[in-house]
């Protein structure tokens, strides 16, 4: 924390007790609107009053108390002041203008809140908050807007649902969370980082940042294969070769104090759910879509290795132990995950609700920034990567595309490049495949199909673009989160004309059959490496036919079906329904178009470095392959007259 110094006669600050922080709110606190208690809940500080309605009027007072503890503060009516739940149904419903839409009003006695789902949140915060405060005054209960998805999303629902049932187990778990937090701890005299996974390699992404009092986890990612055939960690086996290296590390998981994770792509986040099932019960922390983006693919892992006749590394009890285990934050906004880490994530530009993670290590005694997997450049989708930070001493950058021959085209004519292959294979009677990763590039193809097929102009093409897998879903919780999407998506979405719902999608739901029967289309189907997934269906019935094309959009890791279908393969074994190897042979054209990917570029990254404010001094390059990272590591080094490494898996570096 940064609460008032207080002097301990060696000229360093002493932080306040818990006692004294809720001392000191208690007595900022006006008389008349009865303090009752404070209590920790999670990074946040909650107030209990007799009277809150005292506070709903002059917010000026909550301002003065969070400046002054330097936390996010929380108020709350005592639970005797609190309206009847069907009384304040009745009374919410007639402040809410009809227009909002509202899908649901569920009220959570633990934390006095009331969730309120609706299409146009915006309705029910009103101008300033004014239909908010309305709310909270006339019901006591505390309202928190939840936006409704455009489009239906059984991930959400049943988020939201697990997020509410397990409202008892959250507050306890909440209130444990802050007090470890707030427990005053000795100032730490190092900083190290040791490199559990995605070092010199794409998947498995884990770093460990430890201090004499805290240890946290940035990322726990699983590799795309083998872990895709499941089964349990061992040591004589590829399979091995899936999982960071916990073990190796000599760390216990009762010993971390907090997971945090970047975004959603299972090498960022395949393995939390296995820490869980042997005994981990501290917080994650992620941003909100990253929450819902992780229950839609963990999921959906557990059905692609129990298909493939795996075995996975844990059940869908450990995913939900997760979920409820998630603490969320927004971007921006600053959060104590120990007594001396400071969290902060920032827009990274890679995927819906995909962060850099800024911590902030004791009173200024380091600041680090990893971006995960980010994109310095156009998409549709997103801005690109935020690059201002309060202070900067340790930079861990991903290297994905960091070599020297690494080259994004213009995205213009990326666009119509693309748009060529599939004008072409239409006009020859051909079907055109492109696997995708269900979140991220499948959204950002539909804004570029949609923007082209659906426009007059040379690309106006009367075909089905169907839909298969998970992308309907993805996209389906992009419309929940609009506020993290580009300002001109947003838009289109608050205003009811979300391009995901355009006519020119068909979705395919179980039967697949019309598609091969019909004449030429574009098939968007998720398995973006084809490892599993849709995309490797169509390509058994689609592969024989040189008619047909395959266009690959986005990055096919070195042992991936993709990547050697790539690289001319001419046939490849895959099961059938009976589980039976049988050749595929491979005729249909193979295409790559380039200018897609959700990752940056060798010059973006470098061009995003250069542009940090401040500039790091040490920076440590990650998830790549080895030869980019060791190449990136270099260049960046001398571009910005810094320390560049290229740190190998099991590498400890003492950051101070």
């Amino acid at each position: 924390m940064e609460d008032r110094p207080v002097g301990n006669g060696e000229g360093r600050p002493q932080r306040l007790r818990a006692d004294e922080i809720f001392d000191r709110i208690e007595q900022m606190i006006p008389a008349e609107a009865g303090f009752i208690k404070a209590e920790f809940e999670g990074p946040d500080i909650v107030v209990y009053l007799k009277h809150a309605k005292v506070l709903y009027q002059d917010d000026s007072v909550i301002r003065n108390i969070a400046s002054s503890i330097k936390k996010k503060l929380i108020i709350r009516s005592e639970e005797s002041a609190l309206m009847k739940p069907e009384e304040a149904q009745e009374a919410i419903s007639g402040i809410i203008p009809k227009e909002a839409v509202v899908s649901s009003i569920r009220f959570v006695p633990e934390f006095s809140e009331v969730y309120i789902d609706a299409l146009k949140p915006g309705l029910v915060i009103g101008k300033g908050g004014s239909t908010l405060k309305e709310i909270a005054l006339k019901t006591n209960w505390t309202p928190k807007v939840l936006r409704t998805p455009t489009m239906s999303s059984d991930t959400i629902s049943g988020v939201r649902a697990l997020m509410f049932n397990e409202a008892d187990f959250r507050k306890k778990f909440l209130g444990g969370v802050g007090k470890d937090i707030n427990k005053v701890i000795a100032k730490s005299e190092w900083l190290k980082a040791t490199a559990l996974g995605g070092f010199r390699e794409v998947g498995r992404s884990s770093l460990l940042l430890e201090t004499p009092n805290s240890k946290i986890v940035i990322d726990c990612g699983l590799s795309p294969e083998p872990s895709i055939r499941g089964g349990e960690a061992n040591a004589n086996s590829e399979v091995n070769k899936a999982f960071p290296y916990l073990d190796s590390a000599n760390l216990s998981i009762n010993e971390l104090d907090a997971i945090v994770i970047t975004h959603a792509h299972m090498d960022h986040i395949g393995f939390v759910p296995y820490l869980f099932k042997f005994g981990y019960d501290g917080p994650v922390y992620c941003t909100p879509p990253t929450r819902d983006l992780a229950a839609l693919l963990l999921n959906d892992y557990l059905k692609l290795v129990q298909r493939g006749g795996g075995t996975p590394l844990y059940g869908e009890k450990d995913v939900r132990k997760m979920l409820t285990h998630m603490i969320t934050r927004d971007y921006g906004e600053v959060t104590n995950i120990t007594d001396e880490l400071k969290l902060t994530y920032h827009n990274a530009g890679h995927i819906l609700g995909s962060g850099t993670v800024h911590l902030h290590v004791g009173e200024g005694m380091h600041n680090i920034v990893h971006t995960g997997d980010m994109k310095y450049g156009f998409t549709r989708l997103y801005d690109p990567t935020d690059v201002k930070y309060p202070r900067i001493d340790s930079l861990f950058i991903e290297s994905t595309y960091g070599g020297p021959n690494d080259r994004t085209k213009n995205r213009n004519e990326a666009e119509h490049e693309l748009m060529e292959m599939i004008s072409r294979t239409i006009k020859g009677g051909g079907k055109v495949l492109i696997p995708l990763f269900a979140v991220g590039r499948s959204q950002e193809l539909q804004l570029i199909l949609e923007s082209y097929m659906a426009a007059e102009g040379q690309y106006k093409l009367d075909v089905p673009v169907y839909l298969d897998g998970m992308i309907l879903e993805a996209s389906a919780i992009h419309t929940a989160y609009p506020e993290y999407l580009k300002e001109s998506l947003r838009n289109r979405i608050l205003n009811n004309r979300s391009p995901f719902e355009s006519e020119i999608f068909e979705v395919i739901k179980g039967e697949r059959e019309e598609v091969f029967e019909k004449g030429p289309s574009v098939i968007l189907a998720s398995g973006g490496m084809m490892n599993g997934g849709a995309s490797v269906e169509y390509f058994k019935r689609l592969a024989d036919d040189p008619r047909n094309a395959l266009v690959f959009v986005g990055y096919n890791s070195t042992s991936s079906l993709g990547r050697r279908i790539q690289n001319g393969v001419s046939e490849v074994p895959l099961p059938d329904q009976d589980g039976h190897l049988v050749p595929i042979k491979v005729n249909m054209q193979i295409k790559t178009a380039d200018g897609f990917s959700g990752h940056s570029d060798r010059s973006q990254l470098i061009s995003f470095v250069e542009h940090l404010r401040p500039r790091p001094k040490s920076v440590f390059t990650m998830h790549g392959e080895e030869q980019k990272c060791e190449d990136l590591a270099r260049a960046l080094g001398r571009a910005i007259h810094a320390e560049g490494r290229a740190p190998m898996n099991l590498d400890s570096i003492r950051l101070k």
